[in-house]
């Protein structure tokens, strides 16, 4: 039931490519001219881009388009929904990163981050990423102190010459057995000399994944609950549907692109997280412009993106939901509102909206054959609604207004000088500045009885809060030979606080579990008194190759960021807040009690403190064996490790990826490519105690993968744990993923996120 319509929306879509492009599966294809101006990509150390190769071989293994990314040297993913995950560089995640989706800057509009940048692009659709990790240049940097990811999607594509005709597409499917997983993309193209039009929609959809081993969640069994059947995974499951429309006009040296995107997300659960995404749609305009002049090159942006975003118990959550007073047994679900404090509460709906515009001008102007200088601005413009209808049992009669109104905006300028000095000598030097004004309406809780104090105190406070932000980049290169590499540099970063950071405002337990950008399982509340974070960060990369860098290559990377008022969190209590608030004669959850409780979820509040995050990466890759009767051998391997600490309390910081190595052995024989992967992990120990984060066991996995192609044809193959080993990935956060996950005693605490078992995939992609 849950994916019927899924396919018949696929099904539409594969019969609009073959009207359109069918005719062209008999003549051979026209010669395709690529023609945008082509951009001046800053110089930066530790950059990262995946060929066109190392992305095909994974779109049919995962719909998490973060995924790809998962060979980058410093980036490892913290866990959310199947297409949701979080990128982390040097570990720093999520806002702390400035992730741009073919140009735009797009906003997580939920208290829990479930629909993050990257979640609105199918991994299909990906034709390049790029990655800055570290040092990040300023004409691509701005609000974050992490680094800067980059995704985007194709270029449009044009008929070689005038009297010729381009149509040309694409269909592709893939099945994964683990979680039942299946979907497809198509696109088709339809160009001329100067005009071109694409269609792409994507649809993805699986249940909920299966463990390595049996799975029993502590503490369900217990309360007479039970648990999903043998190692199933609870909220794992996930469908979701993408589209665009692109329409490009080229003429002389100037391209203008207009694409108008889609997303339908219909349910996606999330294990980590006390309820689920029950839908997400969201609308995008993009437009862009991009002229080669004599003077130089001139990009211009302007978009706007609108969601509407739903959040509930999905089934295996609201399965286990009944009444509190035990009219209602647990394993029936509620299913009309009684009203009252003592009525059966029909789940807890949960929506958001938000409207996001933004425009971005950049202009690259040399000013000698050795000096490039890059100016710009950006301006954004951001507003949420956030707010939680009534459904009884004291969640009752009014709405719960979270965020009202909550703006951020932001207006930047910035210029960056890049110099070739001499074959030797590169360098760049960089200024931003960024001004971020935010502010909120009034809120209310359910009742005068919920969170009133509360609610008071954040109405009368002054909301209205201007943070000026400044970014500055020096590095260089040195090309001491054509085999040695050495880049070099500081940078000064800095990020305000997101509006639930700062606008969060209820210290009820039930509310703060509402709020979790973390993945832990525990309560947080915002603070109006909070600081940007400044980032002061030293790297390096010493880069050894071949004189022609095309067959083996050693890179080391070590790095340390220092973070002037880090937000971290620390626990509340009434002392720290200041505030008793009752609903049904209960106090707020900020006790003294909090303050000590070991082994289960906690009430935090943001803070500013300091941190530091320092570590090391190495990545290398070598030719084992040339033209042999067995083709091409290469080896790759990286070692990451990475150390965060909270300079103020001595804890460790949350969610640090601990060492971990990947190694790799390639094999390319005719049109064959074939790889065996190892990834290890070593145990997690280094855990926040302010945050009672769980720990997690080392590991080792091995994954397979092959692919053929032949003309057109590509099919792509594999199996993904082959041991069918069961293991905890560090980042995933706590299981949250079955049973009555609003109430803070009736989930278990300290049981991580298990991993997938075993999954055998295939995909096949045929272009015409």
């Amino acid at each position: 039931m849950r994916h019927q319509y899924t396919l018949s929306r696929l099904a539409g879509a594969i019969s609009l490519a073959l009207t359109i492009v069918g005719p062209a599966l008999a003549d051979e294809l026209p010669v395709i001219s690529i023609t945008a101006p082509a951009p001046t990509q800053p110089s930066s150390p530790a950059q990262n881009s995946l060929s066109e190769q190392q992305l095909d071989s994974l779109q049919s293994a995962t719909s998490d388009t973060a995924t790809l990314l998962n060979n980058i040297p410093g980036l490892s993913l913290q866990g959310a929904g199947a297409v949701s995950s979080l990128p982390s560089l040097h570990g720093l995640a999520d806002d702390r990163l400035r992730i741009k989706v073919d140009g735009m800057d797009l906003v997580s509009a939920c208290g829990n981050h479930m629909n993050p940048p990257m979640s609105y692009i199918d991994p299909s659709n990906v034709a390049s990423a790029t990655v800055f990790a570290g040092i990040t240049p300023v004409s691509l940097g701005g609000d974050s102190i992490g680094g800067t990811i980059l995704i985007e999607s194709a270029p449009p594509a044009f008929a070689a010459s005038a009297d010729k005709l381009l149509t040309e597409g694409e269909i592709g499917a893939f099945y994964r057995s683990n979680g039942d997983a299946r979907g497809g993309n198509v696109s088709a193209t339809l160009a001329s000399e100067n005009v071109s039009f694409t269609y792409q929609a994507s649809t993805s959809s699986a249940d909920n994944y299966s463990a390595g081993d049996d799975f029993k969640p502590a503490g369900l069994a217990a309360a007479g609950r039970g648990w999903l059947e043998g190692d199933e995974v609870g909220s794992t499951y996930y469908d979701v549907f993408n589209q665009s429309a692109s329409l490009a006009v080229r003429y002389s040296n100037h391209l203008t692109t207009l694409t108008l995107g889609q997303q339908d997300i219909n349910e996606q659960g999330f294990p980590n997280q006390r309820m689920d995404m029950t839908g997400n749609d969201s609308t995008q305009v993009n437009l862009r412009y991009e002229g080669d002049y004599d003077w130089g090159l001139l990009k211009a942006r302007v978009y706007r993106e609108q969601t509407e975003h739903d959040m509930q118990f999905g089934e295996d959550k609201l399965f286990w939901y009944g009444a509190n007073d035990g009219s209602i047994p647990d394993g029936v679900p509620c299913a009309v509102i009684l009203p009252g404090t003592n009525g059966c509460a029909a789940g807890m709906p949960m929506e958001t909206e938000g409207d996001n515009r933004g425009l971005s001008l950049q202009a690259d102007i040399p000013l000698s054959t050795r000096d490039l200088l890059r100016i710009g601005t950006e301006a954004q413009n951001y507003t949420l609604d956030d707010w939680w209808d009534p459904s009884g049992k004291g969640m009752y009669p009014n709405v719960f207004w979270n965020i009202n109104n909550g703006e951020r905006d932001r207006l930047a300028v910035f210029s960056e000088w890049e110099a070739q000095w001499n074959p030797q000598w590169l360098t760049q030097f960089g200024l931003r500045y960024e001004q971020v004004d935010m502010n909120a309406d009034e809120v209310q809780g359910y009742s005068s009885m919920f969170s009133a104090v509360d609610a008071a105190d954040f109405n009368a406070a002054d909301r209205a809060i201007t943070d000026n932000n400044i970014d500055l980049t020096a590095l260089a290169r040195f090309t001491p030979d054509a085999t040695r590499t050495l880049e070099f540099g500081y940078a000064r970063k800095t990020r305000s606080p997101n509006l639930y950071e700062r606008y969060a405002w209820s210290t009820h337990g039930m509310a703060m579990r509402m709020i979790n950008l973390a993945g832990d399982g525990n309560g947080y509340v915002g603070n109006l008194d909070l600081d940007p974070e400044v980032a002061h960060t030293l790297s390096a990369t010493f880069d050894w190759h071949d004189a022609a860098a095309d067959s083996w290559q050693l890179t080391v990377t070590p790095y340390l960021t220092y973070v002037e008022d880090y937000i971290d969190a620390a626990r509340c209590s009434s002392a720290t807040t200041n505030q008793v608030n009752t609903m049904m004669m209960t106090t707020t959850a900020c006790t003294d009690a909090n303050l000590t409780t070991v082994d289960n979820f906690v009430y935090l509040q943001f803070v500013n403190q300091s941190a530091k995050l320092y570590g090391i990466d190495i990545a290398a890759h070598m030719p084992l064996a040339r033209n042999t009767g067995y083709g091409d051998f290469t080896a790759s391997g990286i070692v990451s490790y990475l150390k965060g600490e909270n300079e103020d309390t001595g804890d460790n910081l949350y969610n640090i990826m601990p060492l971990n190595l990947k190694l790799a052995v390639m094999q390319e024989v005719g049109n064959w490519r074939n790889s065996a992967e190892v990834e290890v992990v070593d145990a997690k120990d280094d855990v926040s105690a302010t945050r009672n984060e769980v720990s997690t066991s080392g590991y080792g996995l091995l994954h397979l993968r092959g692919s053929y192609s032949w003309k057109q044809v590509r099919l792509d193959f594999g199996v993904e744990n082959v041991f069918d080993r069961f293991y905890n990935y560090p980042l995933d956060g706590v299981y949250l993923g079955q049973g009555k996950t609003m109430s803070a005693s009736n989930v278990a605490w300290g049981t991580a996120i298990p991993g997938p078992g075993r999954s055998v995939y295939a995909g096949v992609n045929l272009k015409f």
